[in-house]
């Protein structure tokens, strides 16, 4: 390890950290040891080996709750985040109802657009079904998925959901992308699945179609608004 007090050689910070959380900690982690560092009086030999200049829990505490005060939420990981700490988290992605009036060829509303993860070999006509809490998915582990379920979920919920994933005849899910722990899955289960989907005015029950047979999104390449998979509403 370096000495945090000593000059960066040129160049050793000068790459940003790839988000804005990870640049937030980083730097005022750097900051804190410095200046205890500077307060101690020791050398950086001596300081690395004195307990008491450890940082503790309440200095990551401390660090988050600097963050949290300019505004910055953190993006869940499972469901459980934000029903102990709301106020960290970034709220659920809600479902619109702006009525765009788009149509299909058919006449049929075109209600959301999303990635797709890997290429079906045809289009999935089902029942969508919101599934966003654990006790969604213990009904459905219990009871069993109702045939036919395209599960709507809110985030990228590869842990709540893998119990019951693969009895999904699809999957769309309004965050992540392609390469999200739950694109992973759904492409090793089979089950079709869109990623980053915006939806407008889909509700719980109603019968969907989601365009599966469209081409994988490039999940390295710009959101092509074209590329993007379509569901439309059915019934």
């Amino acid at each position: 390890m370096s000495d945090p007090g000593a000059t960066a050689p040129a160049g050793k910070w000068a790459k940003p950290a790839m988000t804005r959380t990870v640049e937030f900690f980083h730097s005022r982690v750097r900051s804190l040891v410095a200046e205890r560092l500077a307060a101690s009086g020791k050398t950086w030999e001596e300081a690395v080996q004195d307990p008491g200049l450890e940082l503790r829990r309440e200095d990551f505490e401390q660090i988050e709750r600097q963050l949290l005060d300019t505004g910055y939420r953190f993006e869940m990981s499972a469901q459980i985040s934000l029903a102990e700490e709301p106020d960290k988290y970034r709220p659920l992605g809600k479902i619109k109802d702006t009525g765009t009036g788009e149509r299909d060829a058919e006449g049929r509303p075109v209600i959301g657009t999303g990635q797709n993860v890997f290429r079906a070999d045809k289009d999935v006509t089902g029942t969508a079904r919101l599934v966003s809490t654990v006790e969604t998915v213990m009904d459905m582990l219990v009871n069993g998925v109702p045939e036919g379920t395209i599960a709507i979920i809110d985030d990228s919920g590869g842990t709540l959901t893998a119990p019951v994933l693969e009895h999904f005849a699809g999957v769309v899910c309004m965050g992540g992308t392609v390469r999200s722990h739950l694109g992973i899955l759904t492409r090793e289960y089979g089950v079709p699945c869109l990623m980053d989907a915006a939806l407008d005015g889909l509700h719980d029950g109603d019968v969907v179609q989601v365009e599966f047979t469209k081409p994988p999104a490039d999940a390295y390449a710009a959101n092509d608004q074209d590329a993007r998979a379509r569901v439309v509403k059915i019934a």
